[in-house]
């Protein structure tokens, strides 16, 4: 008992002498699950029969939806006044489904028309982390575009976490927007993506080296990241750096390029391939000595 009394003290005491990090005697932080529960929602009513209730028919589909949405708002707005937002935000929310949902539909397409692997759309919202990751992107991206940049953040970093794509919500992105493989995609918050653009896995549209001030804190507000225009490619592992770097229309970046300037619509920017070494195995003697290997060359 002793210890425990002695555990609590100490940590009241560290709450006391460093404020940061605790919130004792203050409003309360959104919930992380209460995040995600709205984000099942969301997908829910984007995609009926797909989540959650998967008996949807043309009869109990009014009603179905009309559960649902209810508890979107309901959830939303408590969220919402944990950030100090107007209440009223989680109705525009829920009005803004519709025109989510289309832009999500095209990038289902657009997975659908530029991966030969998937065989339908069904495969592309049920199992496409790149898909899941656009998905809650472009959730994140209203919640931002309606002043809650920490309810997006909280679905963004979850989206980061299970697919391995990290968006940041910020970034303004077009439709038709197709991430294959997704894993270890990165896009920075002030990235402009086109309609039509495509990027591969390890893409990083990042920013240069950043001013910092005079408390050693990186400064903020300009623009840093790079801008691809419309039906931009980005090969595997590609690093794009720059707020001022503009990839222009219909450009190719291929696989493992590191690009810090501007491209002009329809070019391509290819490494020019390595030397190879190709040797075969090294025989040996019964005496044990390493003769010289038969086939060494270079392609």
């Amino acid at each position: 008992m002793t210890r425990l009394l002695d555990a609590r003290e100490a940590l009241i005491r560290s709450y006391q002498d460093q404020t940061a990090g605790q919130r004792i005697d203050e409003r309360a932080v959104p919930s992380v699950s209460e995040c995600l529960a709205i984000l099942r929602l969301c997908q829910e009513a984007l995609f009926p029969g797909y989540f959650g209730h998967r008996d949807v028919t043309s009869e109990n589909l009014n009603g179905l939806l009309a559960g649902i949405l209810e508890a979107l708002q309901h959830k939303l707005q408590d969220q919402i006044v944990l950030c100090g937002g107007g209440a009223e935000l989680s109705w525009t929310f829920v009005e803004s489904l519709p025109s989510l949902r289309a832009r999500l539909l095209l990038d289902a397409q657009a997975a659908l028309d530029g991966d030969p692997a998937a065989t339908s759309i069904e495969e592309v919202i049920l199992a496409y982390p790149g898909f899941l990751a656009v998905t809650v992107y472009r959730l994140a991206h209203r919640l931002v575009e309606l002043g809650l940049p920490l309810l997006a953040r909280i679905l963004s970093e979850w989206a980061h976490a299970q697919t391995g794509a990290d968006i940041h919500p910020a970034a303004r992105i077009g439709e038709r927007f197709f991430i294959d493989h997704a894993s270890g995609v990165v896009i920075g918050a002030t990235t402009v993506i086109g309609r039509g653009v495509r990027l591969y896995q390890g893409v990083t549209l990042g920013a240069m080296s950043l001013p910092r001030d005079e408390h050693g804190k990186v400064v903020g507000g300009s623009k840093r990241h790079p801008t691809l225009e419309d039906n931009v490619t980005v090969y595997a592992n590609a690093v794009v750096l720059g707020g001022t770097t503009v990839v222009g229309e219909g450009s190719v970046i291929g696989g493992g390029v590191l690009l810090t300037r501007s491209v002009p619509a329809g070019h391509r920017v290819i490494l020019d391939p390595p030397s190879l070494r190709i040797q075969g195995p090294k025989p040996v003697t019964p005496e044990g000595e390493v003769l010289i290997c038969p086939i060494d060359f270079e392609i």
